[in-house]
């Protein structure tokens, strides 16, 4: 049986450190490993929907304005956004695996307190929190994703996002079954319990084989405070992952704003400009993320096909053919049709960049392309709103199509971002 400090030298070699030779951890313990990491991706999404699901009840409750509303709803991307980039750094410090177990703590604890207010000050207040905890563990999570990859020596990223996909669609229909039965309240109270008592197994799996801080580069030995080894041109080579990593985070952001624009406009699309009813236009975001997931939970095999280069390539291109269908088409089945080939080709391009940036960068390069991703996601259903009010809403979703485009475009034109 092997001992925890062997499981962690695995680990630490993922990111580059000690011999050529990493050292792989026994069959049994990669799969604990990877479960764990599984159940985290899987606990983001859950909650995250479960909290959504709950929004026009919350605003009731609060007597919140729309705008008022939507002004305290910057608090989850506020937080998340700050988070992000300070993650990376306590991840350098105390190891990705300590940093996921804390979040997802923080995120059970924090998505039970929405209900509890009463004014839009103090939901925006509590929503900085949440989002705190939901950016610090995307990041955390993500970088410890990286690191097991690493040492399994496959391409499994697609399969940790397709559980975040998978449990955010658990938990946006459990939200839906109990909307009527539970208030608000104790809906969340509940998803809290259930995250605490997901987090509580996983969490301790992660601790057992917890990562140490990691060095930094060039260091043989263990860090001392102030002491840096740079091997010649490191600064060099530092300057050009750094713009490999913003060219990621372009990539993902070019992903990421489909993902948010189709989430909050193609009911209405589907009502305002095809005619259809309330049901159909429900469907065409559930057949959209069904797609996302179905495509995620194949990406593994696809990369190892394919690789990372052709696979940004050809989902790119996919993605934009899809939308212009999905948006362009004079009927609902034609545009249901492109939403799902949308979701297809967007399904694997947002966990390839992130996780290479993270080969490339460790947990900062994460942080830094999740940011710009999360970024694109806000600034989706803002920017097709603006569009739809200044030509039309068909038109304005033609954008998801052309930044699809240009995702596909970046990766085909820049060399060593995709690593083959």
């Amino acid at each position: 049986m092997p001992t925890p400090n062997k499981i962690r030298s695995a680990l630490a070699g993922a990111m580059g450190r000690g011999s050529h030779s990493r050292p792989v951890p026994p069959d049994p313990d990669k799969r604990l490993l990877r479960t764990a990491l599984t159940a985290f991706f899987a606990l983001d999404g859950f909650l995250f929907a479960g909290w959504v699901v709950r929004i026009p009840a919350v605003k009731e409750q609060t007597g919140a304005s729309p705008s008022a509303l939507g002004l305290a709803l910057l608090g989850v991307s506020a937080g998340g956004v700050i988070t992000m980039m300070l993650t990376g750094r306590l991840c350098h410090r105390f190891g990705t695996h300590a940093v996921t177990v804390a979040a997802g703590v923080l995120l059970s604890c924090s998505v039970a307190l929405p209900p509890l207010t009463h004014s839009a000050l103090t939901l925006g207040l509590v929503l900085l929190v949440f989002g705190a905890a939901y950016g610090g563990l995307n990041v955390a999570m993500n970088a410890a994703a990286v690191e097991l990859i690493a040492v399994l020596r496959r391409p499994i990223m697609p399969s940790f996002h397709a559980a975040f996909s998978l449990g955010g669609m658990v938990g946006a229909g459990l939200g839906g079954l109990v909307a009527g039965q539970l208030t608000p309240a104790r809906h969340l109270l509940l998803l809290a319990v259930l995250g605490l008592a997901l987090t509580a197994p996983a969490g301790r799996r992660l601790l057992r084989y917890r990562n140490p801080p990691l060095r930094r580069p060039g260091q043989d030995g263990p860090p001392q405070p102030g002491q840096e080894h740079r091997p010649p041109g490191a600064r060099t080579m530092a300057g050009r992952t750094r713009r490999l990593v913003l060219v990621l985070g372009l990539i993902a952001l070019c992903t990421a704003y489909g993902e948010g624009a189709l989430a909050d406009w193609s009911a209405l699309h589907l009502t305002a400009d095809l005619g259809t009813g309330a049901g159909a236009a429900a469907a065409g975001y559930s057949v959209f993320a069904l797609a996302m997931t179905i495509g995620r939970l194949s990406g593994t095999a696809l990369l190892e096909r394919l690789g990372q280069r052709r696979a940004l390539i050809l989902g790119g291109a996919t993605a934009s053919a899809g939308m212009l269908l999905g948006s362009l088409a004079p009927t609902v089945w034609l545009a249901l049709t492109g939403f799902v080939i949308t979701g297809l080709g967007l399904a694997n391009i947002f966990p390839v960049a992130i996780g290479r940036a993270g080969a490339l960068a460790g947990p900062s390069g994460v942080a830094a392309a999740s940011t710009l991703g999360y970024g694109g996601m806000l600034l989706g259903p803002v920017a097709i709103g603006f569009l739809a009010e200044w030509f039309s809403l068909p038109a304005a979703l033609t954008t998801v199509a052309l930044l699809a485009a240009v995702a596909a475009a970046v990766a085909l034109v820049t060399r060593g971002a995709a690593g083959d």
